[in-house]
């Protein structure tokens, strides 16, 4: 009987309202289990590590305005990340447990819509920090005339609004959220390839060129000493980029693989995994920022000095 309705429920339905009915989710409950309490502690490690790092970064004053800007914009992201979607994931896995399914699917339509917007906004932040960064080497000295506080604001704010329109078709047609995702996501990593790659020609460049000078006798000091702050700026967002792709890419995986209609329950089982990777992501970045950035690390070890006092 089991075997009938389940090859039903998976002809005629959909993946997303499987994951709503007890014939399908009733051999899963230990990893969904398993998964809650998992994110109850990532959901607490993502609140508190990026709270920590947005008053860093408030009380830093050394880093360019639109690039810290950008930096707490991601931070933002993340901390709603552990505030929002997390817990929204976590309501849905215990509905399925407790086999509330109301619950469950009024959870699982708000994580879906949350998932979806926070992760774009994160996605488009990231992009914008390679091309700022891009910016800043080739533009000079005119980069603080091009790049300015007022012109990265409306860029987050044009990215907001894009990622929750964007998100927002769900709840009429997935068909254009997938379709959302694949070619947002494709553009985004196409621009960051091409920043990063762009950055390394140019500073492999100059570094041939600083050689030839030392060569000669010249001495040329400021430039190497601008150059190794930039090199340590350019590594800095390397890493939290190359971070996200870890963490995002199992779950773009399990998306292809994941038909309309129907879906197995190891593909159900990837994706649920794939999600947490996606949300350890959120705690994993404060850690980066701490190790990576020496402004956000003294910043950060000043804050926790003067909580402690």
């Amino acid at each position: 009987m089991a075997t009938t309705n389940f090859t039903e429920y998976e002809n005629h339905k959909t993946a997303f309202e499987l994951s709503c009915t007890l014939e399908f989710t009733e051999g899963v409950h230990n990893e969904l289990t398993f998964l809650l309490v998992l994110n109850i502690f990532l959901s607490i490690t993502a609140f508190l590590g990026n709270t920590l790092i947005l008053v860093a970064l408030q009380k830093e004053n050394s880093l360019h305005p639109p690039s810290k800007l950008l930096y707490c914009n991601l931070a933002i992201t993340d901390l709603c990340v552990g505030i929002i979607a997390e817990p929204l994931a976590v309501t849905y896995w215990t509905a399925i447990v407790k086999e509330r399914w109301n619950i469950c699917h009024r959870a699982n339509w708000a994580a879906k819509f949350a998932g979806y917007t926070l992760c774009s906004a994160s996605l488009f932040t990231l992009t914008v920090i390679s091309v700022d960064r891009l910016l800043a080497l080739l533009l000079g000295l005119k980069y603080r005339q091009v790049v300015t506080l007022k012109r990265t604001h409306i860029t987050v704010i044009g990215f907001w609004i894009l990622s929750i329109v964007g998100s927002s078709t769900f709840f009429w047609n997935r068909l254009v959220t997938s379709w959302y995702q694949y070619i947002g996501t494709a553009m985004c990593l196409v621009t960051t390839i091409f920043a990063y790659t762009n950055i390394f020609r140019v500073l492999r460049h100059n570094q041939f060129h600083v050689q030839n000078h030392v060569a000669q006798g010249q001495r040329r000091q400021a430039i190497p000493l601008n150059e190794a702050r930039y090199r340590k700026a350019v590594y800095s967002a390397l890493w939290v980029q190359v971070t996200m792709v870890v963490c995002y890419l199992p779950i773009s995986i399990v998306a292809t693989l994941t038909p309309q209609k129907g879906i197995s329950l190891s593909v159900y089982r990837a994706w649920q995994f794939s999600v947490t990777l996606v949300y350890l992501n959120s705690s994993l970045n404060p850690l980066l920022y701490v190790w990576k950035i020496r402004e956000v690390r003294q910043a950060v070890k000043e804050t926790l000095r003067q909580l402690y006092c």
